[in-house]
C-alpha cells in the first residue's frame, strides 16, 4: 500500500486503494487501515467523500456474500467451512457457518432454524427394542461435537428445546424450524445417512460381544456412559499379567476365586446358568477392596467411581445397571454402606438380582416397557457375610461366600496402583478363548465339574454356580495364565452350604426349640408371666396364637413348617389337622405339639433335662 503521507486528495479516493484494504482477511488490521485512511482524508479535506466510498465498498462486499449463499441455495447443499463431514443436501435451507435459514417470501425477516452448523449424521437401531436414536454433529465456538439422542427428541418441537442444555442453540421460537430442517436433511440424504445397529447392553449380542466387536455400537443410558467408557485396554498388558501371575503363585484362594468369578460372569449366559453372588467377607484391612479391584481390572478401570459401584443407590438403579452390564460382572463395594431402601429390603435385592429379570413396568401410553434382563455374576465384599443380611434359604442358595483371611497382599498399595494403571486386557483375551474353544466343549467341561460337586447334602443351585466358576478357572489357568495355579475342587467345595443349614423349615425348627429353651418360664406353672404352653413327655405344646407369633418373629411360614414337620414326624396331629387339642388348666386348647431334640428329656415335674451322652463334661468334680 502507498504510504499515508504520499496520498493526495485524488489518489485516496481511487477504488484500488479501498480494494486493497477490503482484501485483508484480518478484520482488526482492516479496521486499523480504514481508521488511518479516514484521518488522512480528514487532513486532505475529503472526509465525506471517503466515507461514501467506504460505504459503497461494504455494500459490494455484502452483495458478493449473498451471491455465494444464493449459489449454495440453488445447489441445495450445506456449506459449512472446515467441516470433517461431507456436504449434505438440505433442500430449501441455506446452511452456512453463520446460520441455517430460509428466505421468507412473505416478510422482512428470514425463517431461522439455528445459529450454528448442525447435521444428523447416523441412525442407530436398537436390537432389543427396535427404537431408533440419532447421532447429531454440531459446531460451536469453532469446534465440532457429537451427541446421541432418541429419535423422538428431534421430531418434536416441545422435546428438541431440551437440547439447549447440551449446547444446541434452540429456543421455543426456532424449535419448530430446527425440527423441520433436521427432518429435511435426514430424508434428503437417506442413502448417505447409514443405519447402525446398536444395543444398550454389553456382553453377548447375537454372535458379537460388546464392547469388543464394532459391528454393533453401544447406545446406552447417559447415566452409564462413564461406566461404559471405563471398559477399555489401558497401560501395559505384560505388566498386568506378570503381576497377577505373581499374586496367583501366593496360593491365596481369595485371589484365585474372585478372579475366576469375574471371568465366569460371561459364561453364565452361554451355559444356561442363573445370576449369583460371590461375596468376599472379613475384617478390615485384609485386602478385600484390592481383591475387588483385581477382579474389575480384568475388564475395566478399577479406580474409584469408575467400574466398581456400591450399594448407596436404589433397587431400580441397580436393576438398570445390571441390565446394561448384561453379561459382564457387576461389582459392588462394601455391603455395609447401603441406602435405607436397600437395607430394608436386602433379601429382596438378592432375589431380584439373582432372578436375572427386572419388574414389568407400564409406560404413559399404558403399554409395557422393555423388561430389564441380565445373566451375570455379582461380586461384593464387606466385613460381614452377605448371607447375614438375609434369612430365607432361597436367597442364601444364590450366594457363594468366601472368607477373607489376614493380609492377602504383602504390598496392597503397590498392587492397587499397578491395577489402576494397567487393566482391560484379560477380558478381551478370555472372550477370544471362548470363541476358540467353542461352547460345546465348555459345556462338557462344566458337566464334568458339576458331577464332582453334586452331593446329596449340598444345594444343587450353589453347586451349578460353583461349577461355572471352576470352568472359568480351568480355562484361564490352562490357556491364559498357563501357571498350573488351579482352584482345587475340594477347596472350592467348602463354600457350599449344607442342605439342612439352608432349609427354611430346618432353621425354623431350630429357632423354635431355641426359643423354648430360652423362655422356660413361659412353660412352667410357677412363674407369673404370659404363658406359651407347656412341656410334656418330650413335646413342647405351644398355644396356636403363641406359635403364630413365634413364626412371625422368625420370618418363617407356619403352614410350610407344619407341613414339613409332619412329613418328618416332628409334630403330633389329630383328625387330619396339623394341631392337636390339649387340656391346660381345665380348658381345652388347640395347640402345636413339637417334638423336642432327642438329647432333651423331661422329668416327672415337666422340667427339661439333658442326657448324659450329650451333656458337656465339667472340668472338675
Amino acid at each position: 500500500m502507498v504510504p499515508l503521507n504520499q496520498l493526495t486528495k485524488e489518489t485516496i479516493l481511487k477504488a484500488d486503494i479501498l480494494e486493497e484494504v477490503f482484501d485483508q482477511e484480518d478484520e482488526l488490521y482492516r479496521a486499523e487501515l480504514l481508521a488511518s485512511l479516514g484521518l488522512r482524508a480528514k487532513e486532505l479535506g475529503c472526509k465525506t467523500e471517503f466515507s461514501e466510498m467506504v460505504k459503497a465498498c461494504k455494500r459490494v462486499e455484502r452483495e458478493m456474500k449473498k451471491k455465494k449463499m444464493r449459489i449454495c441455495t440453488l445447489e441445495n447443499w450445506t456449506n459449512f467451512s472446515d467441516s470433517p463431514y461431507e456436504q449434505m443436501q438440505c433442500r430449501g435451507w441455506i446452511a452456512t457457518d453463520e446460520k441455517i435459514y430460509k428466505e421468507n417470501p412473505f416478510g422482512y425477516t428470514d425463517i431461522l432454524a439455528c445459529y450454528h452448523p448442525i447435521l444428523p449424521l447416523e441412525r442407530m437401531k436398537n436390537l432389543e427394542t427396535g427404537e431408533e436414536q440419532i447421532k447429531l454433529v454440531y459446531k460451536r465456538n469453532g469446534r465440532w461435537s457429537e451427541m446421541i439422542v432418541p429419535k423422538t427428541m428431534i421430531t418434536s418441537a416441545n422435546k428438541i428445546v431440551s437440547l439447549s442444555g447440551r449446547g444446541i442453540s434452540v429456543t421455543s421460537e426456532n424449535a419448530k424450524y430446527l425440527v423441520q430442517y433436521l427432518a429435511d436433511v435426514e430424508n434428503a440424504n437417506e442413502d448417505y445417512i447409514k443405519v447402525q445397529y446398536s444395543s444398550s447392553k454389553l456382553g453377548w449380542i447375537k454372535d458379537d460381544f460388546l464392547p469388543y466387536d464394532t459391528e454393533i455400537i453401544f447406545d446406552g443410558d447417559t447415566r452409564f456412559r462413564q461406566l461404559f467408557e471405563s471398559i477399555e485396554e489401558h497401560g501395559s498388558r505384560e505388566k498386568w499379567f506378570n503381576h497377577v501371575k505373581q499374586l496367583r503363585r501366593s496360593g491365596r484362594m481369595e485371589i484365585k476365586f474372585m478372579l475366576a468369578a469375574s471371568f465366569a460372569s460371561v459364561l453364565i449366559y452361554l451355559l444356561g446358568g442363573l445370576p449369583f453372588f460371590v461375596d468376599l467377607w472379613g475384617e478390615t484391612e485384609g485386602g478385600k477392596s484390592v481383591t475387588l479391584m483385581l477382579a474389575a481390572s480384568v475388564w475395566a478401570n478399577p479406580d474409584e467411581s469408575r467400574y466398581i459401584g456400591d450399594f448407596k443407590t436404589t433397587d431400580v438403579a441397580l436393576e438398570a445397571k445390571a441390565d446394561m452390564l448384561n453379561h459382564l460382572p457387576m461389582i459392588l463395594d462394601d455391603t455395609s454402606k447401603t441406602s435405607a431402601r436397600i437395607r430394608d429390603n436386602f433379601e429382596g435385592i438378592v432375589y431380584d438380582l439373582c432372578s436375572g429379570k427386572g419388574k414389568s413396568r407400564s409406560n404413559k401410553e399404558l403399554g409395557i416397557n422393555r423388561e430389564n434382563r441380565w445373566k451375570n455374576c455379582i461380586l461384593t465384599n464387606g466385613e460381614r457375610p452377605l448371607n447375614s443380611y438375609v434369612n430365607q434359604g432361597g436367597a442364601i442358595n444364590r450366594i457363594l461366600e468366601i472368607e477373607c483371611g489376614e493380609k492377602i497382599y504383602d504390598n496392597p498399595q503397590q498392587t492397587a496402583n499397578l491395577l489402576k494403571q494397567n487393566y482391560g486386557f484379560a477380558g478381551k483375551a478370555f472372550v477370544e478363548l471362548i470363541r476358540k474353544i467353542g461352547i460345546e466343549k465348555i459345556r462338557e467341561m462344566q458337566k464334568e465339574i458339576q458331577l464332582q460337586l453334586f452331593d446329596d447334602d449340598k444345594m444343587q443351585k450353589q453347586a451349578i454356580s460353583l461349577s461355572i466358576v471352576l470352568v472359568a478357572d480351568k480355562i484361564i489357568t490352562e490357556q491364559l495364565f498357563k501357571d498350573q495355579q488351579y482352584l482345587s475342587v475340594n477347596e472350592a467345595k467348602a463354600v457350599l452350604v449344607d442342605r439342612n443349614e439352608l432349609s427354611d423349615n430346618e432353621r425354623a425348627y431350630r429357632y423354635i426349640l431355641d426359643k423354648v429353651s430360652m423362655n422356660d418360664q413361659r412353660f412352667d406353672t410357677d412363674t407369673k408371666c404370659e404363658k406359651w404352653g407347656m412341656i410334656e413327655n418330650g413335646y413342647a405344646i405351644i398355644y396356636n396364637s403363641a406359635f403364630d407369633d413365634l413364626c412371625r418373629m422368625g420370618g418363617f411360614s407356619k403352614k410350610s413348617f407344619l407341613s414339613w414337620a409332619d412329613r418328618k414326624s416332628l409334630i403330633q396331629t389329630q383328625a387330619g389337622k396339623l394341631t392337636k387339642v390339649k387340656k391346660i388348666n381345665g380348658q381345652s386348647c388347640r395347640c402345636v405339639w413339637i417334638k423336642m431334640d432327642d438329647g432333651i428329656q423331661v422329668d416327672k415335674d415337666g422340667f427339661m433335662t439333658v442326657d448324659e451322652d450329650t451333656q458337656m463334661e465339667l472340668p472338675f468334680r
